[in-house]
């Protein structure tokens, strides 16, 4: 599936791209397969003619790839640009809450939270992302676990290449 070519609006599961990336060499998210996926859907978004961004992470762990594709978006020329990850382990979302601390760059609105992953994407259908990051889909086949995926962004990029939402 082309990124390039998908309605920006639409919520889609984003299927897996196998190409190289521009993360930092070295970094997490150089490493990280969804990464490509990510980069494509913003510079998508940022063809259309999108000055503002908003990414939710849902199992977060310590932030790293959500703070990445925040900086990667301010870099693209985004200039409001939000974040929210949200994990179900303090430890982790500490570390996140740390690591977003010293990349301080005002541009930049990130939040971190312990939460239920499903109860938190419910609460997202509000004001649905442009980008849900997910990790392990199959974790999410409950239906009203998709429901919540589907309905929490527009564009919905997992590490699972087989999943359909």
């Amino acid at each position: 599936m082309n990124v390039h070519n998908l309605p920006i609006w639409s919520r889609t599961v984003v299927g897996a791209v196998k190409r190289t990336c521009t993360a930092q060499p070295g970094s997490e998210a150089a490493h990280d397969q969804r990464w490509p996926r990510i980069e494509a859907a913003l510079l998508a978004l940022q063809s259309s003619g999108r000055h503002a961004v908003r990414i939710v992470d849902a199992d977060c762990g310590a932030g790293t790839l959500l703070l990445h594709a925040l900086g990667h978006a301010r870099q693209l020329g985004f200039t409001a640009v939000e974040g929210h990850g949200i994990d179900r382990s303090s430890l982790l979302i500490g570390r996140a809450r740390s690591a977003a601390r010293r990349a301080a760059d005002p541009a930049l609105g990130v939040d971190f939270e312990v939460a239920d992953i499903v109860a938190a994407l419910r609460d997202e259908q509000d004001l649905s992302a442009d980008i849900v990051i997910c990790h392990d889909l199959a974790r999410y086949r409950r239906p009203e676990a998709v429901r919540a995926l589907r309905n929490a962004g527009r564009i919905i990029i997992a590490d699972d290449a087989a999943c359909h939402v």
